[in-house]
């Protein structure tokens, strides 16, 4: 009989709550300020998200329930299978024993529904009408399209430039679950606008695009549309943490009592804190645990940024967050890992880095791309771009197993399959692709502004 690959919970098994890191970090994280420097209020943020949404964002409590209404909404692809990367660990001729998490059979082939199901319902439950948001590689915005087509809502989406240039099949997605989705920056707001009379040919970011979101979310007189966004905020991550738990579950099936590392790609950090904080409650508890979250070279939020209050949008409308940061005006360069091209990470994650819970990694996009290769011609699956980080650090942590000589465990979240990156793939094959360095001069430019706000207390 076949070796055992995949690794399955019954539905009546998926976790019926959320972990919330926030209540068992050694220091609590800095706060968000408001534009006097003083501590933002729950109020505060009422015109951008509701306030059961906040209430989860600042919430100390460890353990929070999932709403009925939620989990019959996840049960639609929950739980998700735990892959054994026998094929890969074959090739590679490691000792180790390679797992991957494979969230992209949700319906929108990424980690992104846990979430967007989540918020939906939460705003629904709070009678708003319709959510903006913004998307980078558009895995966010197809997510948040499908979670307001199963509750009614509208959805109006700003799409970074260059993905919707690049991706147009993600546009496709968000406009079958009945989206609108716009290039940004665009002419439809002011945020957009003045980007546009500065730079015309601009590729965008996801710092344009979340001022445009959040812009005609909090113009908007009736008050019944609000804001919701992908990645950064706790209460995002908190969602996200249900494929950690589903993991550590299913471990226990095959027997893995121990795991060695835990790795993610890191944009903003949902998919990387959804599999990686319910393994940080061990590591806070004694375990010994490698956690490592990967980000582009080309972005280096994690590896070389400060760490700083800033906005986590362009035209600076959101609150200020205690986090890397390569400055709210960073333009990132157009690598195909659009998900990954955000200026900040998330305020949770940053925390856990600054007090040594987790190791980043920054890797070239070449290497992402030939470890992408190498997965899909053994294990079958065409990964994401933004997937491929995690891919290609845990091949490093292979390799060095072997050279060790050292049995391990490692895990990684495949957050997503590339089925509508392709476009991305098709350059790597014939050579058009090239891996972009942030230089030194570029990392002061961006970051220059940042110097204007508060600084964090440091560690």
């Amino acid at each position: 009989m076949a070796k055992r690959v995949k690794i399955y919970l019954d539905e009546k098994e998926m976790p019926k709550q959320w972990y919330n890191l926030a209540a068992d970090l050694p220091k609590p994280p800095p706060p968000p300020l408001g534009p006097d420097g003083k501590p933002v209020t729950p109020e505060m943020l009422g015109a951008i998200f509701p306030m059961n949404l906040i209430e989860q964002d600042v919430s100390t409590q460890r353990w929070i329930d999932i709403p009925e209404g939620i989990l019959e909404m996840l049960v639609r692809w929950r739980p998700s299978p735990l892959h054994r990367a026998r094929a890969l660990e074959k090739t590679l001729g490691t000792p180790a024993r390679i797992y991957f998490k494979n969230e992209s059979v949700s319906p929108a082939g990424s980690h992104k529904p846990n979430t967007a199901v989540a918020q939906a319902w939460y705003n629904k439950q709070a009678g708003v009408k319709k959510l903006t948001t913004e998307t980078g590689a558009g895995q966010w915005g197809s997510a948040l399209a499908f979670a307001c087509s199963l509750l009614g809502l509208e959805a109006k989406v700003f799409m970074v430039r260059i993905s919707f240039d690049q991706k147009p099949f993600r546009k496709m997605m968000m406009q079958t679950w009945g989206a609108n989705c716009v290039a940004s920056p665009s002419n439809e707001t002011a945020a957009g606008r003045a980007v546009l009379e500065k730079d015309p040919d601009t590729p965008g970011s996801l710092g344009i695009a979340i001022s445009e979101a959040v812009e005609e979310a909090v113009t908007d007189k009736s008050g019944q549309t609000k804001y919701s966004l992908g990645s950064v905020l706790n209460h995002v991550l908190l969602h996200q943490t249900i494929i950690g738990l589903e993991t550590k579950k299913q471990l226990k099936i095959v027997n893995e009592k121990k795991v060695d590392t835990v790795i993610g790609c890191v944009g903003g950090g949902s998919n990387f804190a959804g599999l990686a904080f319910p393994f940080m409650l061990d590591k806070i508890n004694g375990a010994e645990i490698n956690i490592i979250p990967v980000e582009p070279a080309s972005c280096p939020t994690l590896t070389r940024a400060p760490y700083h209050y800033d906005y986590g949008d362009n035209a600076g409308l959101t609150p200020l967050l205690a986090m890397h940061t390569l400055g709210h005006g960073f333009i990132p360069p157009p690598i195909h890992a659009g998900g990954l091209r955000y200026h900040g990470v998330s305020p949770l994650i940053s925390h856990a880095v600054n007090l040594g819970l987790a190791k980043p990694m920054s890797l070239h996009q070449l290497e992402c791309y030939e470890a992408a290769m190498l997965f899909a011609r053994t294990e079958g699956i065409i990964p994401a771009p933004e997937t491929s980080h995690a891919i290609a650090a845990a091949i490093r942590e292979a390799k060095k197993a072997k050279e060790e000589g050292k049995e391990k465990v490692i895990v990684f979240n495949f957050s997503g399959h590339g089925l509508m990156d392709l476009v991305g793939y098709d350059n790597y094959i014939h050579g058009r692709l090239h891996d972009y360095a942030l230089s030194e001069e570029e990392l002061n430019k961006f970051t220059e502004d940042i110097k204007q706000f508060p600084t964090p207390p440091q560690l």
